[in-house]
């Protein structure tokens, strides 16, 4: 053959070659891989991933391949330099362009986990980790700096108090910090916030508001006596009166690792700064999160001179003016209890 010839022939193939990769590349993307009626796979994407340990990863589920192909798709659109870390989860039967997209978009499984109101930060981090979602000790670190507060609460030694009890959403693996600041987030956009006005009219700061929803919320379980036990709290504080609320030997017997599940007189003697039946005021800090009923309870309070309450066995309280009525409803009480036992045995 000619040099013309040969020329001719490549000027000829070139183009046919051209449109035969473009159309092998497009009969790749588009052509769904797998059984479409396989289940839907997970997969997780680490943080750090290059194209071809993402592609591999793919692979290796099942989802999409060969890994060395994908990686190649991946380096020329970008997506793997911003891909979202996390757990996928992908239909089965995807084509690698469907793959391509579902990925880029970022859509990471979440969990969902409820953190009901009254859980120290030390619960907290427990349910969060039995959620599968993050480590408790890394949890707990993170609950320990106060920094998301410290605008809020610059008295603040950690986040107690300020992990708003709500259920959540988080990608397992998500960052301690992460899902501080988003618990936080929360406390701000559902009570600080919108409550400013009235912390500010209060003769409470925000830090003492926590704090005594706190001791509300560990109190009772019963809406209508929120308002109510924070009313005699606040009765007590103004007569110079300790508050001496159980809950709060509880977390100070937590926070020097004594507490075994009961409360002792002679824990009630014992002097440590969250112990109300030894120092007067409000303890120190929060000894949980406490709820948006429990905090509009502190800066809505009932207050009809009540100074007591006591337990019915119900999960109610009844309230008393005096001591003596106290110490009479106490006895009453006991004696409850004691009928309870008897018919129990």
């Amino acid at each position: 053959m000619t040099r013309r010839g040969a020329l001719r022939l490549a000027l000829v193939a070139a183009p046919l070659l051209v449109v035969a990769v473009v159309a092998a590349a497009g009969a790749y993307l588009l052509l769904p891989q797998g059984a479409d009626d396989a289940l839907p796979g997970r997969v997780t994407i680490d943080p750090g991933m290059n194209a071809r340990q993402i592609a591999e990863r793919l692979d290796e589920a099942g989802v999409v391949g060969p890994a060395w192909l994908f990686a190649r798709v991946l380096r020329l659109t970008g997506v793997d330099r911003r891909l979202h870390a996390g757990e996928y989860e992908l239909a089965a039967g995807l084509s690698p362009l469907e793959v391509l997209q579902e990925i880029a978009r970022g859509r990471i499984v979440t969990v969902p986990v409820t953190l009901r109101e009254g859980l120290d930060l030390h619960e907290t981090a427990r349910a969060i980790a039995e959620a599968g979602i993050a480590d408790a000790d890394a949890l707990r670190e993170a609950f320990s700096d106060p920094t998301p507060v410290r605008d809020l609460d610059p008295q603040a030694g950690d986040l107690e108090g300020y992990l708003f009890p709500e259920t959540y959403r988080f990608a397992r693996g998500a960052e301690p910090a992460t899902i501080a600041r988003t618990m936080v987030a929360m406390f701000r956009e559902r009570f600080a916030e919108p409550h400013a006005a009235a912390v500010d009219a209060s003769p409470l700061t925000l830090r003492q508001v926590v704090t005594l929803a706190s001791l509300v919320e560990k109190e009772t379980a019963v809406p209508d006596e929120r308002a109510r036990i924070a009313g005699v709290f606040l009765e007590r504080l103004d007569r110079g009166m300790r508050l001496q609320c159980d809950p709060t030997v509880i977390y100070a017997l937590k926070r020097a690792g004594r507490w075994d599940g009961n409360i002792r007189k002679r824990d009630l003697s014992w002097d440590h700064p969250y112990n109300t039946y030894v120092r007067s005021g409000l303890p120190p800090g929060p000894i949980a999160s406490p709820g948006l009923a429990a905090l509009r309870a502190v800066l809505e309070p009932e207050r009809d001179g009540s100074l007591y309450f006591v337990a019915t066995g119900d999960g109610r309280h009844r309230f008393r003016r005096t001591f003596g009525e106290h110490r009479r409803a106490v006895a009453e009480y006991l004696e409850n209890r004691r009928r309870q036992r008897a018919r129990g045995r």
